[in-house]
């Protein structure tokens, strides 16, 4: 994790104090996941490091949730239509909810004092709350009320509308208690009049909070939310605080109140010690409504690649892509390349290894083996050939002299990528190990053993690039 890196990550990764956008295409078993991985342990270490300048980690590749949820809400079966309807806006609705939700696991495993959050602030993230928080650990409404009451945000003495209604309400009692005579039935009708009128406030924000909270519904065709619960967690706010508030709105249907939000929750972000947030994008030939076309993945990556987005301030997306995608990006015309600019991105086309990178890649590997557990249970350095040449942390131990250098690494860069490169030597070693007894041991590969080895695999890795081997 911490020692090999892709001769391109620095361009990848950046600082993480002033987070980059980075777009790489890679074929399978490049080392796509292994960079998000290794992205994600890096950030770990600079937080540790700067707790006041720490760096919110989103990783957004599990997209099957949200595309079926997408379906559900067109009412449509056909991928193609479902896909060809995706939006920027979609793909942010996601992103935010993945990173609220987090926030809010975070706020309240820590028990995070959210005194230092300004009241707007408390409210934005209260709002945030409603409209996007997706966990499933429990109730939302347990969860949201919970937090509206450690934020200390409008408790219930100060809802107008229960004001109002109660206080006419009690009114009415104390009238009827002290004046007998009112209880009449002919008066009855009378003492109606003043009650409705005192929680006609409340049913008309009863009212429009239900609107809103359909309007909203229909607007986050991503997310499963409850009306229900939504118009309750809307009736904490005063109208006229939604009246001016991004409301991500089917009537609206647009990106600008996205970003709107995206700023108000990297606001309360920065106030909680968050100086930027990263976007990890991958797998996305896996979602079940992709099956691996890249004319899917194509259709549902695309609107991401806007540059506005991905030039956000304080935000750093990293795209990892299958390579199939980079045929489609050279094809486009003019008008997407103004939209998305490409050419101001960390842009790595292909995620290619060198013979001497995995060289070194496979060394590390050996290096993480070369101990074995002795009889008392401590970790050893083992004392045959193989584990002494693990413990020179060397592939060229494996190999005999008259493999050179140069033609070892020249083999290994015909690999390509780590996947192939580990398979090929399984493969390697086991065919070795079927050559010679354990009476007559041999503790290098010879040439012979090598070549008709690494012939097999080439043929083999050539018939699945043509789409005919399982790889």
């Amino acid at each position: 994790m911490a020692t090999i890196h892709h001769p391109a990550w620095n361009k990848f990764f950046g600082s993480p104090a002033d987070p980059s956008t980075a777009l790489v295409f890679g074929e399978k078993g490049s080392g796509k996941t292994a960079l998000r991985l290794q992205a994600t342990s890096e950030i770990d270490e600079f937080n540790k490091a700067n707790p006041s300048e720490r760096v919110f980690v989103i990783s957004y590749d599990d997209f099957n949730p949200y595309l079926d949820n997408f379906r559900v809400a067109l009412h449509s079966n056909d991928t193609s239509q479902v896909l060809g309807r995706w939006q920027l806006q979609d793909h942010m609705d996601a992103i935010l909810s993945l990173g609220v939700t987090q926030l809010i696991d975070l706020l309240t495993a820590e028990k995070i004092d959210l005194s230092v959050l300004s009241l707007d602030q408390r409210r934005d993230l209260l709002l945030l709350s409603a409209l996007y928080d997706a966990s499933t650990g429990e109730p939302i409404e347990k969860r949201w009320s919970r937090l509206r009451r450690r934020s200390g945000f409008r408790p219930l003495w100060s809802r107008r509308d229960l004001q109002i209604g109660f206080g006419t309400t009690l009114a009415v009692v104390a009238l009827i208690a002290l004046f007998p005579s009112l209880q009449s039935w002919s008066l009855l009708p009378w003492l109606l009049v003043p009650l409705v009128a005192g929680w006609i406030y409340w049913g008309w924000r009863l009212a429009r909070a239900e609107w809103y909270a359909r309007d909203i519904r229909k607007g986050l065709k991503v997310l499963n939310r409850d009306p229900s619960a939504l118009r309750w967690e809307l009736l904490w706010f005063q109208p006229s605080e939604l009246g001016g508030q991004p409301m991500p709105t089917a009537s609206r249907g647009r990106a600008e109140e996205r970003y709107e939000l995206l700023r108000k929750f990297q606001g309360v972000l920065n106030t909680l010690g968050y100086g930027g947030v990263v976007v990890l994008i991958d797998r996305v030939d896996e979602p079940q409504q992709i099956e691996g076309d890249p004319r899917k993945m194509r259709a549902f990556i695309w609107p991401l690649l806007d540059h506005k987005f991905l030039r956000h301030p304080g935000i750093g997306v990293k795209l990892l892509l299958p390579i199939e995608l980079a045929y489609y990006l050279e094809k486009e015309d003019k008008e997407f390349y103004d939209r998305a600019r490409p050419d101001k991105l960390n842009m790595i086309k292909p995620l290619r290894w060198t013979g001497a990178s995995l060289y070194d890649l496979a060394s590390d590997r050996l290096r993480a083996c070369r101990t074995t557990p002795s009889a008392n249970g401590d970790a050893r350095a083992g004392d045959s050939p193989i584990e002494k040449a693990a413990d020179g942390w060397r592939l060229r131990a494996f190999v005999d002299e008259t493999i050179s250098d140069d033609y070892l690494k020249d083999a290994l860069g015909n690999l390509r990528t780590p996947r192939h490169l580990f398979k090929f030597l399984h493969r390697l070693i086991e065919e070795h190990c079927h050559r010679h007894t354990e009476d007559q041991p041999r503790w290098n590969v010879d040439y012979d053993t090598f070549r008709t080895t690494y012939a097999s695999y080439m043929r083999d890795l050539e018939a699945f690039d043509r789409g005919y081997g399982h790889g």
